[in-house]
């Protein structure tokens, strides 16, 4: 048991960011404690995908005069990291849309909490 989280110690502790996250979001009442949980499981979703992506070894996709040629298998793929920048494109701004709305919901009720908020309408 000890031997798989020593080999697999990236992928157990990304899971339990992504269970820190989801926590965050459904279990919290307070919405700027819901954008934080959100953050962190944007994040780790993001890490995730780079880490599966990762080969041990594994060379660029570019050859150069006078490189040797290499097996196929034996490339990194760049697609889920560019993938990914786009994914840290749209988190930012997810982020960014969601405090603008946080901000306005404070104007209007004067609180952060959901219950409060709900009381109110």
């Amino acid at each position: 048991m000890l031997e798989f989280f020593v080999k697999h110690y990236a992928h157990v502790c990304l899971t339990a960011l992504i269970a820190i996250g989801f926590f965050g979001m459904v279990a919290k009442r307070n919405l700027v404690k819901k954008l934080i949980g959100m953050s962190i499981l944007q994040s780790a979703i993001i890490l995730f995908w780079i880490v599966a992506a990762y080969k041990q070894g594994a060379t660029i996709p570019i050859l150069k005069e006078g490189m040797k040629t290499v097996e196929p298998a034996e490339y990194m793929n760049p697609l889920p990291h560019t993938l990914m920048l786009t994914a840290i494109v749209v988190a930012v701004v997810t982020s960014g849309v969601a405090i603008a709305l946080l901000i306005k919901v404070y104007r209007n009720y004067g609180t952060l909490e959901e219950d409060d908020i709900l009381e109110q309408l």
